[in-house]
């Protein structure tokens, strides 16, 4: 199959890429550095400035979408302004884009969050749940909207309802390691929170299994284990061999990271991926421990 994919240099795409190849499939890229165009493969977008070259799509069956600005730091008026338009504005403007082929790419597959679920305690929640609330659950919804154009036009469009990624090269396992390795990592507020997690291995995938079977809408992907935030750490501890004793209080995130702090750290997502498991996909890291060993290199 010929795929494109946005957000080809972040974590997920750079990891994605090869395996794609490796499956055979031909790879290309959307980037926005003018010279694009000019290097194999590579092809030239502003979708701020609805600009897409016209070879980009040619002949392309799939569209990976996975661009999107980094949630991190305190969100500012600004701040949340470009992480909004960087998912909603991008999403609609290729959605549309690709919408009015004649010939469309059979498949869209869009990068999306589980933010959407807002904070929901101990509740087991499911790819038909309802929305949340807060800033992230407005944000998604707004965002897998913007695929409208393209499920409209008879496109399979998939929507990535992606967790806490364990990788070593990025995301929030990559933020955590170096206070925990140092012994200075523990709890978040109480604790009692649950943390949707999955291994970049299984995001990967899925991604893979999405494209093989007629699987449309959103799709958490998240491993079928959710933990507290408690037992993430304590795992994480165990399998670093670090004590994990100074817990970083609520208060002190919110103060440390404003609002931010309530939607990712201290917000609860207990969430299954039932779409994943019912039609079949074998997760490879199911259990956390086995998880941080694989990731981290670290087998016992």
């Amino acid at each position: 199959m010929k795929i494109l994919i946005s957000g080809a240099n972040g974590l997920l795409g750079s990891a994605l890429q090869p395996s794609l190849r490796k499956a055979g499939h031909e790879v290309n890229r959307l980037l926005r550095r003018k010279t694009a165009g000019k290097e194999c493969c590579n092809f030239y977008w502003d979708p701020y400035a609805e600009k897409l070259d016209d070879l980009a799509l040619e002949g392309v069956e799939a569209v990976i979408h996975l661009s999107g600005e980094n949630i991190a730091g305190r969100w500012t008026a600004a701040r949340k302004q470009t992480i909004r338009e960087s998912r909603v504005q991008t999403t609609r403007f290729l959605s549309q884009t690709i919408s009015n082929y004649e010939e469309p790419p059979k498949i869209l597959i869009c990068a999306s969050a589980i933010g959407y679920y807002g904070d929901r305690g101990d509740e087991l929640l499911s790819e038909s749940s309802k929305f949340g609330t807060g800033f992230l659950a407005d944000v998604v919804r707004e965002w897998e909207a913007a695929t409208t154009p393209a499920s409209v036009k008879g496109i399979r469009v998939a929507n990535l309802r992606i967790g806490v990624v364990l990788s070593r090269k990025g995301g929030a396992l990559a933020k955590l390691l170096t206070p925990f390795k140092m012994g200075v990592g523990g709890i978040v507020g109480d604790g009692k929170q649950y943390w949707s997690w999955v291994t970049i291995d299984d995001l990967v995938g899925a991604i893979h299994h999405i494209i093989n079977n007629d699987i449309n809408g959103p799709v958490n992907l998240v491993a079928p284990n959710p933990v507290t935030n408690a037992e993430f750490t304590k795992t994480l501890g165990q399998v670093l061999g670090r004590p994990t004793i100074l817990p970083l209080p609520k208060f002190a995130a919110k103060l440390a990271l404003g609002e931010m702090a309530d939607s990712l750290l201290l917000s609860s997502k207990r969430i299954t991926p039932k779409k994943l498991l019912d039609t079949g996909y074998k997760f490879r890291h199911p259990g956390l421990r086995e998880a941080l060993e694989h990731v981290l290199e670290n087998k016992h």
